[in-house]
């Protein structure tokens, strides 16, 4: 006996001291990859794909599947998110085709189908499938609730006299239970055939081992006692552990539902038709048309109170357009013509015209849909810890379930007792709630996120965006409003007036693109001065410009381009800094032949700090998270707006050059954020940990960056911050009551505390496996009742 017991012990301390070895080392990590040789492809030639997945039932399902998709011929990588029922594949379409991939997938499983069509991945046809599927589920449970409470009954007997007594009737019982084991409960059964061809183990085969077991013993007892030694029926037990795990499926479905409903709330937002201006009859007409009619270049006309349809530039009237549901933002933005409408919005108040200049997929609404659909299916790092111990936990817990059958019997302890404690290991050590605690918080997070105008382009972002304890930020177009205008002319020439001078400035200008550039082309028009003949323009990067009048070198730039060349810049030293201490910034104008340049006015130009800016670095300071600032201003104008913000001057890097932004982030080192919007920050967001592009920036920034702010309030800085440490808080919670689940009942389930009263019943144990998953995915959505519209103080 005491062999048995000691036997088992050993084996439940083993169990448990590898788990905590996975949990502090992450030593799955170098099975990642599955087994089998290595997947042949080209990465130069090799194509991305998304799939919908149908027929998973727990993490184990989706190793499986990624597993052998990597054992294919031609596939690059391969990922598979059991939380939102999707995959990603890259592969090499020289070397296999979609078919071979969607027949990878099956092969994982009897049950498992791929759907490779990446728009309809989250739309109408992969919501049918998963209807249809909740609908066979619930008969299910129904009728196997019915026959399991009726197969208790005929079992319980002897505490209700008033059961018939043709119900405790062993052949009763087992026609009883025969649909619910072979009918409700044949996947589970399915699943223990297909593991034995295809050494494929899931958490379905420890329920189909655990039932199937305690249904064969009985059907011995039944039939044939005295043959085996075997006297006692477990038609309830294998009935019940059936019901309760399809009734917990059919809980976490319903719930696992809710995670997506950011998606279908997205798509829902699209108009069903559009108001479009086309010849008819010789005749231009308005027509009503269906959204997929729209093509680009046609003039579309949007009254009051209608959704703008598809994307363009407004050609005639203004109006008044609420974007809240693209930005989150809720104050509606004037709109004239020339100015942008994106699908989605409604129209507050006038009527306007404009042309389609982005249709279907092409849409800015549809890129975020394909945005968010592509985060809610990617994994965060942390969810590697769950993955290395689904990945060999199934084949542990049958090796204990065996050693504690074993244990018991050696033990000199009843059949009965030995299956009993057998089962309940089978059914509690099933790790769905590890598979589920980390991607059902990431879909509701990022859908959340979506909501208020935060676009996140990865788990891995929005996870490590928790971390950072150093942000920084650009000036311009982030700590300021990014449109900057010329508020003082200084003449230093008594030969020039300013309008001459704002001409050459201009003249200068014209080809740039630069924020100042823009701000000195406006003063130049709203004064009617018109440029002039320039040859041999010449851009120099984070200094100015230069070009040839008249035969005449010119130079428009700051202190650092000029102060090499210009001898007598230091006499007009205390009017520059007085413009700068203001936080302006001053450019300088001088001409002459190389040597002799003469220094003809300087012009002042100040963008307003950003609404919000000094609060946002206020939050983050009470968050422990430190900001720096970054511009190429020189250090004077920097530490004007650096002071009104409440950066403290230590942390401001000025007089830094584009390329030298990327530099700078790295030098800082640590967990670094930068939230930038132009072209010159794409370099710098790419090197910081987490990159955050304000929407209004350009598409480079915004590709460049982890995380999008649609909005035009800085505020969103720090709610995205928010969001991702609830986020991970909440993924942290899941983790640690799925972990600590699995650890605390194995060894109850073994049986090793019985001399101390204290077992498991597998009844009991399908219930509490059940309501952990239940549980975890309830947590998650503790998400969706965090207020967005709270964070836009």
């Amino acid at each position: 006996m005491w062999l048995g017991k000691l036997l088992i012990s050993l084996s439940s301390l083993s169990l448990m001291l590898l788990t905590y070895v996975w949990f502090l080392t992450d030593w799955g990590k170098r099975g990642k990859a599955g087994g089998g040789e290595p997947a042949l492809g080209s990465v130069d030639q090799s194509i991305n794909k998304g799939f919908a997945i149908s027929g998973m039932d727990c993490a184990s399902c989706a190793i499986n599947i990624a597993r052998n998709l990597r054992k294919t011929r031609g596939v690059v990588s391969a990922e598979v998110n059991y939380g939102s029922e999707t995959g990603e594949v890259v592969y090499d379409p020289a070397l296999c085709t979609e078919e071979e991939l969607a027949a990878a997938v099956s092969g994982a499983g009897p049950r498992y189908r791929a759907v490779f069509n990446r728009e309809n991945v989250h739309g109408h046809g992969s919501e049918q499938l998963k209807e249809t599927e909740l609908a066979v589920l619930k008969r299910k449970v129904v009728v196997s609730a019915v026959l399991s409470m009726l197969v208790m009954l005929g079992a319980g007997r002897e505490w209700l006299p008033v059961v018939p007594e043709y119900l405790a009737l062993p052949w009763v019982q087992m026609i009883l239970t025969l649909p619910v084991v072979l009918w409700a409960g044949g996947v589970f059964l399915e699943s223990v055939i297909f593991s034995l061809k295809s050494r494929l183990a899931g958490m379905d085969t420890l329920i189909g081992l655990g039932t199937g077991a305690a249904f064969i013993f009985s059907l011995v007892a039944t039939f044939a006692p005295r043959a085996w030694g075997v006297t006692s029926i477990y038609y309830d037990t294998a009935a019940v552990i059936v019901t309760l795990i399809l009734l917990g499926r059919f809980l976490e479905a319903k719930a696992k539902r809710q995670t997506g409903e950011a998606i279908k709330k997205l798509i829902g937002l699209n108009a069903k038709t559009a108001r479009v201006i086309r010849e008819k009859g010789g005749k231009l007409r308005e027509i009503d048309v269906a959204i997929d009619e729209v093509v680009v270049g046609d003039l579309i006309r949007v009254r009051p109170g209608e959704k703008v349809p598809v994307d363009g530039i407004i050609e005639e009237g203004e109006s008044a357009v609420d974007e809240s549901v693209v930005t989150g933002e809720s104050i509606p933005v004037e709109k004239t013509k020339g100015d942008r409408v994106v699908g989605a919005t409604i129209n507050k108040s006038g009527s306007f015209v404009f042309r389609a200049t982005q249709v279907g997929a092409d849409t800015i609404l549809s890129h975020i849909v394909k945005m968010v659909a592509q985060a809610q299916g990617s994994k965060a790092p942390i969810a590697r810890l769950a993955d290395s111990i689904s990945q060999v936990f199934v084949p542990v817990v049958m090796i204990l379930a065996i050693v504690t059958f074993s244990g018991w019997i050696v033990a000199g302890s009843s059949v009965g007792f030995a299956l009993t404690n057998a089962i309940a290991v089978l059914i509690i050590a099933c790790p769905c709630a590890l598979g589920l605690a980390t991607p059902t918080a990431i879909m509701v997070a990022v859908g959340k996120g979506a909501q208020g105008g935060i676009l996140i382009k990865d788990a891995r972002s929005l996870e490590i965006l928790g971390r950072v304890n150093t942000v920084v930020f650009d000036k311009t177009g982030t700590l300021t409003v990014g449109k900057p205008r010329v508020t003082d002319m200084v003449i230093f020439d008594n030969k020039m007036k300013e309008n001459d001078l704002l001409r050459v400035a201009a003249s200068l200008e014209v080809g740039s693109g630069h924020p100042l550039a823009e701000a000195i082309l406006e003063a130049a028009s709203q004064r009617g001065v018109g440029a002039i003949k320039i040859d041999k323009f010449i851009s120099i990067h984070g200094q100015g410009v230069k070009a040839n009048i008249d035969g005449q070198e010119v130079m428009l730039g700051n202190r650092k381009m000029l102060s090499g060349v210009i001898s007598n810049i230091k006499d007009f030293e205390h009017k520059i800094l007085y413009l700068e201490t203001q936080g302006k910034t001053v450019v300088m104008l001088a001409s002459g032949k190389k040597g002799k340049q003469t220094l003809h006015g300087a012009i002042a130009i100040s963008d307003s700090v950003r609404e919000g800016a000094a609060q946002v670095v206020s939050q983050l300071m009470v968050m422990h998270i430190t900001s720096y600032m970054i511009t190429g201003d020189n250090a004077r104008t920097a530490a004007a707006i650096a002071d009104e913000v409440g950066i403290a001057s230590s942390r401001v890097l000025s007089e830094v050059e584009p390329e030298g932004k990327q530099k700078e982030v790295k030098r800082i080192g640590g967990m670094v954020a930068m939230v930038g919007d132009g072209v010159n920050d794409a370099p710098a967001l790419a090197a910081a940990q987490v990159g955050i592009a304000m929407g209004s920036g350009t598409d480079v920034a915004i590709e460049a960056a982890g995380i999008t702010l649609l909005s035009r309030n800085i505020r969103a800085v720090v709610t995205a911050f928010e969001l991702s440490k609830k986020t991970m808080r909440i993924i942290k919670e899941n983790l640690f009551w799925a972990f600590i689940y699995n650890i605390v009942l194995i060894p109850v389930a073994t049986g090793i505390f019985s001399p101390f009263g204290l077992t498991l019943n597998p009844m009991l144990a399908s219930a509490a496996m059940a309501m952990s998953s239940v549980t975890v995915v309830g947590n998650s959505l503790r998400l969706r009742k965090i207020k967005i519209d709270s964070w836009k103080r």
